[in-house]
């Protein structure tokens, strides 16, 4: 690898921005694929870069042919992406579920209340606490497109706020507990803050897919089994 390749793999690495490091194994050339842009030792067409794309989207490396490839090699393309985050909003049995089952499936957990009784390291051993209120801990932590946000307080002084935001952001899931009952209360309230029709659609609600869940922990996988639908481009309902 060169070294101007590897100083701007580095850099992404550290900025935690997602990129693919694409060699072609008939000339050992290699290249950075971002998100938006290309940096490297040669082009790629717009098809190509659609798949790279997408591979980089779904944490997948590997062998890229191409059948008017005479040589039979290809592309190999290995994804250096930031952890996908859990952002949740509200310290409370479910989440004491979550947390553990989240991070088991490779996400980064934060866990968010203002109330200390709630967030302690006792329930959440392991797990990153904010004893921020849940907007201010959100803009602290900048959901991006590797985040997915789930609201369990069931408080609308916690939850409203921080829905403003999680539903202005570019995470690719927002959550929230709730009945249906619950929920067309809250979309009353939200429309009178402001958001738009496509911004309160954002939002899945009851939370996780209708698997019959009761228990703390029915419940957050029931979550777990949503987000990591919508996170692969899957139906995310029953």
């Amino acid at each position: 690898m060169k070294r101007a390749i590897l100083d701007r793999l580095l850099k992404a690495k550290a900025e935690k921005l997602p990129v693919a490091l694409v060699t072609d194994l008939n000339s050992g050339l290699q290249s950075l694929v971002f998100e938006e842009g290309v940096h490297g030792e040669f082009g790629l067409d717009e098809i190509t870069l659609i798949a790279i794309r997408g591979r980089l989207h779904q944490d997948r490396s590997g062998l890229m042919t191409d059948p008017q490839d005479e040589e039979g090699m290809g592309l190999f393309v290995q994804v250096h992406n930031p952890p996908v985050r859990l952002l949740i909003v509200g310290a409370v049995h479910i989440a004491q579920a979550l947390a553990p089952l989240a991070r088991m499936t490779g996400y980064e957990v934060t866990v968010i209340d203002p109330r200390g009784a709630f967030a302690t390291a006792e329930r959440f051993p392991g797990v990153a606490l904010s004893d921020a209120w849940p907007d201010e801990g959100l803009a602290a932590l900048k959901p991006d497109r590797r985040t997915a946000i789930v609201m369990l307080t069931h408080d609308p002084k916690l939850d409203d706020p921080a829905l403003i935001l999680a539903l202005r952001s570019d995470a690719f899931y927002v959550g929230a507990l709730g009945s249906k009952r619950t929920h067309a209360s809250r979309l009353d309230r939200l429309r009178e803050m402001g958001l738009t029709e496509a911004e309160t659609a954002r939002i899945h609600a009851p939370v996780g897919l209708d698997i019959g869940a009761v228990t703390p922990a029915e419940i957050a996988l029931s979550i777990m089994a949503q987000v990591t639908a919508v996170r692969r481009g899957e139906p995310a309902g029953v």
